[in-house]
């Protein structure tokens, strides 16, 4: 069940139209700012953090907007399953299937910082398990592996 979604990924309008059905299904409003964090955060080809996005937030709306802010949206974002996390990098992707629930796997290339989410649901259910066997309750595992890309690996 190891996969980095192999159906279609949706992008550009469709993956927004996603984004705001979920957040309303959640019973949250899709604002302009809420929309625009949101188009910014999806147009970043890497994991971006608060500041690269209220940076290009602010270049597109043509006023400065707060990090903090932007930290604010981002939460409800990952609370709501729009977007998830890198911890270590501190920074933020896109979800490209906010209505999919998994535990986060991150491979982050420490040479270039490509980021790529899989959902193996095995591994994340053994950490479920683990954790709970420990008397742990595991809100939200996120696993991440560093390591070289395929591209770096070949340069």
């Amino acid at each position: 069940m190891a996969h980095a979604h192999n159906h279609t990924e949706p992008q550009g309008a469709d993956l927004t139209v996603a984004a705001q059905t979920t957040l309303e299904k959640a019973g949250e409003q899709w604002t302009t700012m809420r929309a625009s964090v949101f188009a910014a955060l999806a147009s970043f080809e890497k994991p971006a953090s608060a500041y690269d996005i209220a940076e290009a937030v602010s270049k597109s709306e043509g006023r400065r907007v707060a990090a903090n802010s932007v930290y604010r949206i981002l939460d409800l974002f990952v609370g709501a399953n729009l977007a998830r996390r890198v911890e270590s990098a501190n920074a933020y992707v896109a979800n490209a299937h906010p209505d999919c629930l998994h535990d986060c796997i991150f491979l982050v290339c420490d040479s270039c910082g490509q980021t790529t989410h899989l959902d193996n649901d095995t591994i994340t259910k053994g950490v479920r398990n683990a954790a709970e066997a420990a008397g742990f309750s595991p809100v939200r595992p996120v696993i991440e592996v560093r390591g070289r890309c395929a591209d770096c690996e070949a340069k």
